[in-house]
């Protein structure tokens, strides 16, 4: 009996050593290593590396540049999901392994965009926010910072402490959420720059959706995500779709394997958040940009933007012609802040773009009842235009453009009175790690500081 428990605990320690290896842990070890956080390590000495002189030949080809052994920390993967589950309470170990797996682990599904060497520098004229640091001590916030009349006044990290041994104003932050306002901003573009019609023009023109529900509708539907196809998409019921993976494909193949020729038909037009009709907004606008469409990309966040680290954006591993653009995107945290500002320009000088952004809001469209109630509270808006949340409780009569994302991430932009919040998290729910919405989102934009 005895040797069957040692055998049995051997075969669960050996399944918890593949799991592990599976999981990333072993990447996650070496970007420990390689970024000088030993003392969450424990090393396994490697017998051939000990009289090996330090990069030389042998030592490199005895792999002793490369990290063998394990780590310390008490880390809890989450085996069904590949993020952390929204209910989750995560220990402190736990966050770490997913700040690098959402930040800095290899992305070979992301293409870089390159910056050019005239990044828009901030002017900073920093206050001190007592609550925001204590809110930072137990919540999954990651950075935080508060710009108004044209200065930064509130630039913060998690306490080294927490993660911000981890952070510093290189590390880039993903989301596919806040990505879908970016790609609307990318689209007021190419409709100024005559691109597209504009967002009343039908999508008649695009062979990959022809005989699917998405056919010759207007662009405002997509904008709006009131395309009338909640009956085969519906990402708040349980978080996932009838689509299946889509964001693995491209556009052709989720067309043939769910709309085409299976008599898809258009429901009513009411607000249905989800990512695949972001998906068909990018991929229109490369469709139509054709060999411009860098150029563009370029034009924008190089020229008007002025990013200062390059921005990491996506696609799927199928030809260009097909769809394979996928609305994500991967920015430092004063990148957002560059963006967000760009938008606030454009609204206030009253530009081609400009108009797009004033055209949007007006055509903006109230959101359902129930997917309201079931979004979390710092996307809680009452409306929905042109991919940004809009009509926040507690800022009545305000126009404010928000980008919301996965953890928690939120970007607030009052573009009448010069006010931006850009707040990046880990992780949030309604328990432990919800942060104070109105206190960090809300009142910072109705108030000002």
């Amino acid at each position: 009996m005895q040797k069957i428990l040692v055998i049995l605990l051997f075969s669960l320690f050996a399944s918890s050593n593949l799991f592990a290896n599976n999981s990333g842990l072993g990447m996650f070890n070496l970007w420990l290593s390689e970024n000088g956080h030993t003392k969450y390590l424990i090393p396994e000495e490697n017998p051939a590396c000990k009289d090996e002189p330090k990069y030389s030949n042998h030592w490199y080809n005895n792999n002793c540049d490369i990290f063998k052994g394990s780590n310390n920390l008490d880390i809890k993967i989450n085996r069904k999901k590949y993020n952390l589950a929204y209910h989750s309470n995560p220990n402190l170990d736990t966050l770490i392994y997913y700040l690098y797996k959402y930040s800095y682990r290899p992305r070979n599904e992301l293409n870089e965009f390159k910056s050019t060497n005239n990044s828009y520098n901030f002017k900073f004229n920093l206050i001190e926010d007592k609550y925001l640091k204590k809110q930072m001590k137990t919540k999954g916030i990651l950075s935080y910072l508060y710009y108004q009349d044209g200065e930064v006044l509130i630039d913060e990290f998690s306490p080294k402490e927490r993660l911000g041994e981890f952070l510093n104003n290189e590390t880039k932050f993903y989301s596919m959420s806040m990505s879908k306002s970016v790609t609307s901003y990318i689209l007021g573009h190419a409709i100024c720059d005559g691109y597209i019609d504009g967002v009343d023009a039908r999508i008649n023109d695009w062979p990959v959706i022809k005989d699917s529900l998405y056919h010759n509708q207007k662009l405002i539907n997509f904008l709006n995500m009131n395309t009338g196809d909640q009956k085969y998409i519906d990402e708040f019921e349980d978080g996932t779709s009838a689509l299946g993976d889509y964001e693995s494909r491209d556009i052709e193949t989720t067309m043939r394997l769910h709309f085409n020729n299976q008599n898809t038909k258009k429901s009513k037009d009411i607000y249905n958040y989800n990512g695949f009709v972001t998906q068909l907004i990018l991929n229109y606008i490369k469709f139509k940009t054709g060999e411009d469409y860098n150029k563009l990309y370029s034009k924008i966040f190089n020229d008007k933007v002025k990013i200062k680290h390059s921005i990491l954006y996506g696609k799927t591993g199928f030809q260009e012609k097909y769809g394979n653009g996928h609305p994500n995107i991967s920015a430092t945290r004063f990148d957002y802040l560059r963006i967000a500002k760009a938008i606030m320009d454009d609204y206030q000088n009253d530009t081609c773009v400009g108009k797009y952004l004033k055209e949007i809001h007006k055509r903006r469209i109230p959101k359902r009842y129930n997917e309201n109630k079931n979004e979390p509270e710092f996307n809680r808006t009452k409306s929905y235009g042109g991919q940004f949340h809009m009509d926040y409780p507690g800022l009545k009569n305000r126009i404010v453009f928000g980008m919301g994302g996965y953890g928690g991430q939120a970007i607030l932009i009052d573009v009448e009175n010069s006010r931006i919040v850009v707040l990046n998290s880990l992780h949030y729910n309604n328990g432990k790690y919800k942060y104070n919405v109105k206190k960090l989102l809300i009142n910072p934009i109705k108030k000002g500081k």
